[in-house]
């Protein structure tokens, strides 16, 4: 059963009770990977394995996420800066536990390629806080892995690998 989560700002990147936060670099310029992120929302199920289905919502204003395992997102887009920044507020879930979350990514230009930073922000009562600091090796390594395979459609295809 979907449940609404606590709508939080821009600010809880940074303020959040816990703040998991990953960086990895791309060869792919920061324009390639904001298109990627924000513009071609439906293709984030082929370069991030944990996502089986993403779609835009409410005309391109939120989205709605699916994942492995059956947990299911609703969206708004926080702020979509162009090759810097792209975030979003969870703002109904099936997961249990969460109260609140948002995810931020950080496009930094590094040489000829991309530094991306994503922040993974949440609360919830003390057993998810636990529960989600412990799957932080998880969480990193799907990140990077995602970032990888995205670079590799990104560079290979001049663009966005379609």
């Amino acid at each position: 059963m979907a449940r609404r989560l606590r709508p939080v700002g821009l600010d809880f990147a940074e303020e959040a009770p816990v703040r998991l936060v990953f960086t990895a670099g791309t060869a792919a310029p920061p324009q390639d990977v904001y298109r990627a992120l924000a513009q071609e929302v439906e293709d984030w199920p082929r370069w991030f394995g944990a996502v089986t289905l993403a779609r835009p919502a409410h005309g391109g204003a939120g989205r709605e996420i699916r994942l492995r395992g059956g947990v299911r997102f609703q969206e708004t887009v926080m702020t979509a800066d162009p090759e810097q920044r792209y975030a979003y507020r969870v703002d109904e879930t099936n997961a249990p536990g969460v109260r609140a979350l948002l995810e931020e990514w950080r496009l930094v230009p590094d040489g000829t390629g991309t530094r991306v930073r994503w922040t993974f922000a949440a609360d919830g009562p003390a057993p998810f806080r636990l529960a989600l600091r412990a799957a932080r090796p998880g969480l990193g390594q799907a990140f990077r892995t995602a970032v990888r395979t995205l670079d590799r459609r990104l560079t290979a295809g001049g663009g966005s690998g379609r």
